[in-house]
């Protein structure tokens, strides 16, 4: 299966956010490419929200380019098998942790947003993923700083779309355990 196909088939069982769905899954009808950054009319991306074993934390990322605290996650790449794989690549890529392991149920939240010139659009597939227990993380080249984060201070850090996805991983979490 292409991960085009695996887009498709993992985005017509995804419950919620009805509206933006159907419009993820009328750009994939549109654009055979649109798993892929050439894409220029946007295209998906995959990211994780990381959740410490004890479900407390988070650990987001000082993202280096935007200067913003975020979930990790970026674009396809041709060994990604599916979305999921690619949202734990970028994960374990990003953090250096590894071993994590995507809650039950696929994805938690789409996110769709404007990015600069050439391309329009970033759609965000989000993912969650329980680490480790002896999770150790590293700051990557695409991060400035890599932290844990207590639920309660991420508004103080991070914009609404990363509390908003904080929001759905927390109640997949309560849902799955």
């Amino acid at each position: 299966m292409s991960l085009h196909e695996d887009a498709v088939l993992t985005l017509k069982g995804y419950t919620g956010q009805e509206e933006l769905r159907q419009a993820y899954l009328d750009h994939l009808g549109a654009h055979p490419d649109g798993v892929w950054k050439a894409c220029r009319a946007g295209h998906l991306t995959a990211s994780a929200l990381v959740i410490d074993p004890e479900g407390a934390r988070v650990l987001l990322t000082l993202h280096r380019k935007l200067r913003m605290w975020l979930q990790t996650g970026g674009h396809c790449e041709p060994q990604d098998a599916s979305l999921e794989a690619a949202a734990l690549r970028e994960a374990a890529e990003e953090s250096g942790v590894a071993g994590l392991n995507p809650l039950p149920g696929g994805p938690v939240r789409l996110d769709r947003h404007p990015i600069p010139p050439p391309c329009h659009w970033h759609l965000d597939v989000q993912y969650a993923v329980l680490a480790p227990s002896d999770a150790v993380h590293t700051v990557s080249e695409e991060s400035l700083d890599v932290r844990w984060f207590a639920y309660d201070e991420v508004p103080d850090v991070a914009d609404e779309s990363v509390v908003r996805l904080l929001e759905a991983a927390r109640a997949r979490l309560r849902a799955v355990t």
